[in-house]
């Protein structure tokens, strides 16, 4: 069975597909984000995820933490550029107690100043983990590089500056601005019929108020590629060399999904593990990811390597990228790497929790569920043409922005 789509009187959609597991899934994804912020509300939503949990009008944290616990479920929330997610794992005959408790959090929580404060010195850790962390820490200032003076290059976590200037009244600013009934999404899968679901929805979320979104987002400039070395104390070298990419409404996404996959995906047998693992010996970890966003991309090469080798991986990188824009993959060749990303992505959608939060971001971003077979099919027909062609607008040397620690 195929998802079942509602939209409630006020503007927030249901989604839901009845499964034969006993075990369900359920979220709330709001289209907000950390490039929803103002400046000076920089880590606002990464701090609003957290303390979203710390209390609503009829809960104290530790009843919200015990709610799903109690009955062997798991709560769960996370933060990106541009959404936020709420979502639980439980018994499929606990969907009413999680769908209730997911409401509960995000319509009614009341964000106490005690609770604010110590989650505060929470994230603080958080942030100071990931600066001790340069292979995640790069990602960020890599993007903060190539999109400068936007808030889509701002990390998520945001500064401890700003961090210990929010209260209560910074996060019912932000999020009456930026909650906007019509951009959120309940997404379930679970054996309940949808009947009930609907039924459920109606009752914890049928009442709260419309509140269609007001703003746009501000549009991404030019991409201009950058160069930089930041001197750091570790033992390797760090390098990300990346570009702006397609998004999520350009076609090329597609055959630039499976160029990435192809190139640095997560299968042993792609090109630069290949190079400069398996051939070389240069690199424990050597990875490219695509990420398309709502009018951008950000597509990056990302290696840790002894500091002596750096110029010497940053050219086989090159190598295989030059490969890919002046030689046509054969036929065989395509075909492999066909099925792989078939195969992955098949794979990923057995997962209900996977499956669950993709559906969502596609209602958010397409009004319409996923189709696997839609999107395989779109795979199959991505020519050796079309990802030359993808490859020579990309990865062109002269797009290419790097940074390096070391």
């Amino acid at each position: 069975m195929d998802f079942e789509l509602i939209t409630l009187k006020n503007g927030i959609r249901i989604a839901h597909k009845r499964t034969s597991s006993p075990v369900a899934y359920c979220s709330l994804m709001i289209n907000t984000g950390s490039r929803d912020e103002l400046e000076h509300e920089h880590g606002l939503a990464h701090f609003i995820e957290h303390v979203i949990f710390k209390g609503t009008k009829k809960r104290k944290a530790f009843h919200i933490m015990s709610r799903l616990e109690d009955v062997g479920g798991e709560l769960n929330a996370y933060t990106s550029k541009e959404e936020t997610v709420i979502h639980a794992t439980f018994l499929k005959e606990d969907l009413a107690r999680a769908m209730e408790l997911l409401a509960d959090i995000l319509f009614h929580s009341t964000f106490p100043e005690k609770e604010l404060k110590r989650e505060k010195e929470v994230i603080i850790d958080e942030i100071n983990s990931y600066h001790d962390s340069p292979a995640e820490l790069i990602f960020d200032d890599f993007e903060e590089l190539i999109y400068p003076n936007h808030p889509f290059g701002r990390n998520i976590l945001g500064s401890k500056k700003n961090l210990k200037k929010f209260n209560r009244h910074h996060i019912l600013d932000f999020t009456s601005r930026t909650y906007n009934t019509d951009q959120i999404i309940f997404c379930s899968l679970g054996n309940v019929p949808m009947s009930r679901v609907v039924k459920m929805a109606e009752k914890y979320m049928g009442s709260v108020t419309n509140s269609p979104r007001q703003y746009k987002r501000q549009p991404i400039g030019n991409y201009v590629p950058q160069y930089l070395t930041i001197k750091k104390s570790t033992y390797q070298s760090h390098c990300i060399i990346g570009t702006s990419a397609y998004s999520l409404h350009n076609h090329k996404r597609i055959p630039m999904h499976l160029l990435n996959n192809i190139l640095g995906g997560p299968g042993m047998n792609s090109r630069l593990n290949l190079a400069l693992r398996e051939r070389h010996g240069l690199a424990y970890n050597v990875e490219s990811t695509y990420t398309p966003y709502s009018d951008t991309g950000v597509f990056t090469i990302y290696f840790g390597t002894d500091k002596a080798d750096t110029q010497k991986a940053i050219d086989l990188v090159k190598h295989e990228l030059n490969l890919l824009r002046h030689k046509k993959m054969g036929v065989m060749q395509l075909s492999k790497a066909k099925r792989q990303l078939i195969g992955q992505l098949a794979i990923g959608a057995e997962s209900g929790e996977n499956l669950m939060l993709s559906t969502a971001k596609s209602i958010l971003v397409y009004e319409k569920p996923d189709n696997l077979q839609s999107l395989f099919e779109m795979i199959e027909n991505i020519t050796a043409s079309e990802i030359m062609d993808v490859a020579n607008e990309v990865l062109d040397s002269s797009r290419l922005s790097t940074l390096i620690y070391r």
